[in-house]
């Protein structure tokens, strides 16, 4: 499994259901790296893509503990339980975790990489993800060359985790 993110300098994620800055090269990083796989989400995280809709050329997987939610097309699931279920149909390197707050907090374990572009900027935010620079099971392990929108800088960023838990 894999994670992604953008994150600031304090693991600041978002703020009032949005990303805290859209930065037209890490969306397209983003579409990239997840088009043709799974992705997994809350159910926050799906109504703050265009439209409240999945993302197209996905499969797109939401838990909710909502019993009659609708998610227009993505695969709804209740519980871990369920999720193991219907994670367990694909490759494990096919799986990007895509947020929010909690959805990270519970697959960080079982995540072997984490795709993250760093922001070097603190935001005013109410959602967080693990500092992965803080847990010892983590490692930097590629960074980019210093990026530039406009006037803010970022660094896009591989960590891996190497106390991976076995989800299934």
């Amino acid at each position: 499994m894999n994670l992604i993110v953008a994150a600031d300098k304090n693991w600041a994620i978002g703020r009032n259901q949005e990303l805290l800055v859209r930065i037209p090269a890490d969306m397209k990083n983003f579409a990239q790296m997840t088009t043709g796989h799974v992705i997994v989400m809350g159910r926050k995280t799906l109504e703050s893509f265009p439209n409240g809709l999945p993302l197209p050329k996905r499969t797109n997987i939401v838990l909710t503990h909502q019993a009659d939610y609708d998610g227009h097309g993505a695969i709804v699931v209740h519980d871990e339980e369920e999720m193991k279920k219907v994670l367990a149909q694909y490759d494990d390197d096919e799986i990007f975790i895509v947020g929010g707050q909690s959805i990270y907090t519970m697959f960080l374990p079982y995540c072997k990489n984490a795709y993250v572009t760093k922001l070097d900027y603190a935001y005013e935010a109410d959602t967080w993800m693990p500092d992965l620079d803080q847990d010892e099971n983590w490692k930097l392990v590629e960074k980019s060359e210093e990026q530039t929108c406009f006037d803010l800088i970022y660094h896009f960023t591989r960590y891996e985790n190497t106390n991976v838990k076995s989800f299934l």
